[in-house]
């Protein structure tokens, strides 16, 4: 199984697809998945290439989740070999998108034809959700799959995301749910005036600096079993005219919350704006939620999963919740049960990236037994 899998995941990354564009990779997938006798759907959206693909039309459903997109590759003289030519040295794939996640797609895909041919009459039924949009906006992937599947009634019952959530080896991290993410952006409007003359100006930063010392001392929660506590971070603080003796009119600040299931949007919205009303200026905030916390707690897909990863690697993971968002935000919603999981994190979004051959093989071998637990 090892070289077919390589041999996809080596397909994949040589068409170039920096977000949202998906290079060709879906066809790809498509001309395997046909042959397996899935019915196809291309749900174009914008820009964004999507794909459903299903076999059966009984329940349960089981949803494999990806995405074809990766993120652009950082300065080309910096890579040892070009990254959209895969390339295998000491026993590693290096490639954009080796490990997020190009490399699950081909090992969902290699598991898939393995267990179709293990177990022609499974009960349920199998789906690949597919986007070019998860390392972009994500405003026309899954999102918008899942309203189509939604408004005609069809229900995911289990969904797996291949991302990659192994931290130091394959299957050492479960991850059974996100925090949820909320992006602000705050204008504090001071008045633009002469350094010299500071009493007729008014510095946005030195009205602002004592709310934002608040804002980064607040303890929003303290977490809970399943979540850490939730976190406020700057992404982004600028003022200036370029000059040195110019007081400047406005501060502008960008800033993110990674939230856990102690809070939610509105309640952090209004925590915060209780805070900016302490201060003295006047302000315009905008906000965009990501995405909400979802968990899937301990059930079919968790334990499922945790012992087709101990089958293959005789090691059990631990669920975690850690970590950015995944488009398993899209999918938790509808009620499915949805778990991550996938090669090493180490090297993704970064230069050189590259994973293990022997963990992609295994990897198909994991998918194939979770499908065999849940399906037959």
């Amino acid at each position: 199984m090892a070289s077919s899998v390589l041999d996809l995941a080596a397909e994949l990354i040589r068409r170039p697809s920096v977000t949202p564009e998906d290079g060709g990779c879906q066809e790809i997938l498509i001309a395997r998945l046909e042959r397996l006798g899935f019915t196809i759907e291309r749900l174009p959206f914008g820009e964004v290439t999507n794909l459903w693909a299903r076999r059966g039309s009984a329940t349960p459903l089981f949803c494999f989740a990806g995405h074809t997109d990766v993120v652009p590759t950082g300065p080309l003289e910096h890579w040892d070999s070009p990254p959209f030519e895969p390339s295998v040295r000491a026993g590693r794939l290096y490639g954009r998108g080796t490990a997020d996640m190009k490399g699950s797609l081909a090992a969902m895909i290699l598991a898939t034809e393995a267990f179709l041919a293990a177990h022609p009459s499974y009960r349920g039924s199998i789906a690949f959700l597919i986007t070019s949009d998860e390392e972009g906006p994500a405003t026309d992937g899954t999102v918008r799959v899942i309203e189509r599947l939604q408004a005609r009634g069809e229900g995911i019952d289990y969904c797996l995301v291949g991302e990659p959530t192994s931290a130091e080896y394959l299957g050492d991290t479960l991850k059974n749910g996100r925090r949820g993410s909320l992006s602000g952006w705050l204008t504090v409007h001071g008045k633009q005036g002469h350094v010299a003359y500071p009493h007729l100006a008014k510095n946005p930063l030195h009205v602002f600096a004592p709310v934002l010392a608040r804002l980064c001392a607040e303890q929003w929660d303290r977490g809970n079993a399943s979540f850490p506590p939730t976190t406020f971070q700057i992404a982004n603080l600028h003022m200036g005219t370029g000059a040195d003796n110019v007081i400047p009119g406005e501060l502008e600040l960008q800033f993110n919350f990674r939230f856990s299931t102690e809070l939610d949007a509105d309640r952090i919205a209004q925590r915060v704006e209780t805070i900016l009303a302490e201060g003295d200026f006047a302000y315009d905030l905008r906000w965009r939620l990501s995405g909400n916390p979802f968990l899937t707690p301990a059930g079919a897909l968790v334990s499922a999963t945790r012992e087709a990863v101990a089958a293959v690697t005789g090691r059990i993971p631990e669920l975690s919740t850690s970590g950015g968002t995944s488009d398993g935000r899209f999918v938790a919603p509808t009620g499915a049960q949805v778990v991550e999981l996938g090669p090493l994190n180490a090297t993704i979004h970064q230069v050189n990236e590259h994973v293990e051959i022997a963990d992609l093989e295994q990897l198909a071998r994991i998918y194939q037994d979770l499908l065999a637990r849940l399906l037959t």
